[in-house]
């Protein structure tokens, strides 16, 4: 029967998880609680819809025609939770010449993922902060285990986008953005870098689960702010993108 998933929730047409259009399963359960994670129905473990690699090849191959430019990304939650369910998706994926794309924030040791991430064609690695205190405060995390992930990722040559949320008050302040923006700099394997605007779009889901959403008074970034931190990742000729929304 092969190793069992717990999966999310589907997306069969998606245009902003790798190249090309894509069909993202996002697997259920995370460690980190992300000050403006807008998918919080996705932390809990041990629930989610358990099925097969098999089962999500199959629904893959019926939209191969739709994806055929793009492939399969697993997201999250945090999709290395669940390493050894992915690594077996990849490869029957490949089967299949399937790309394969995993987008995480890394915060997983890497003796429990690296099997998954070198059967990745591509990793979308979401770096919460350059700096550790503040990662713990956005997150509930330290940000050794990301770092190490993308090092690890550099010495293998994989293929790697950077994603990097932009919040007032926090990520976006200019002494952040360039310690993230010098560390980067030092990498060969960088093809991206994602500059991710913060929004609200998932606050009413916080509500609804029984949260507290503690960036009601953050507001989102301005043009100006946006502007500011293209300059900075500019100046160090870096691969950046620019999106007006997260996901």
């Amino acid at each position: 029967m092969g190793i069992l998933g717990r999966v999310h929730s589907v997306e069969t047409f998606g245009t902003v998880d790798g190249p090309g259009l894509r069909y993202v399963l996002f697997l259920q359960g995370c460690s980190l609680r992300c000050k403006y994670c807008h998918n919080p129905d996705s932390w809990k473990l041990n629930c989610g819809q358990l099925t097969t690699s098999d089962n999500v090849i199959e629904d893959v191959l019926a939209y191969g025609n739709f994806i055929s430019n793009g492939g399969l990304t697993v997201s999250g939650g945090e999709p290395l939770l669940q390493s050894d369910f992915v690594e077996e998706l990849f490869k029957k994926a490949h089967q299949h010449n399937i790309h394969s794309t995993i987008d995480t924030a890394g915060s997983v040791e890497l003796d429990k993922s690296k099997n998954a991430l070198k059967e990745a064609d591509l990793v979308l690695l979401d770096i919460k902060s350059i700096d550790n205190k503040m990662c713990w405060s956005l997150t509930s995390q330290g940000n050794e285990n990301t770092l190490a992930t993308l090092e690890y990722l550099q010495s293998i040559n994989k293929p790697v986008w950077i994603r990097h949320v932009l919040v007032p008050g926090w990520t976006l302040e200019e002494r952040q953005l360039r310690s993230l923006a010098t560390y980067l700099s030092t990498f060969s394997n960088i093809e991206k870098i994602e500059l991710l605007p913060f929004h609200k779009m998932g606050e009413y889901k916080y509500e609804s689960l029984g949260y507290n959403y503690t960036l009601k008074e953050i507001a989102e970034p301005t043009e100006k702010e946006i502007e500011n931190a293209h300059a900075i990742f500019e100046e160090f000729s870096l691969p950046f993108d620019l999106r007006k929304k997260i996901g």
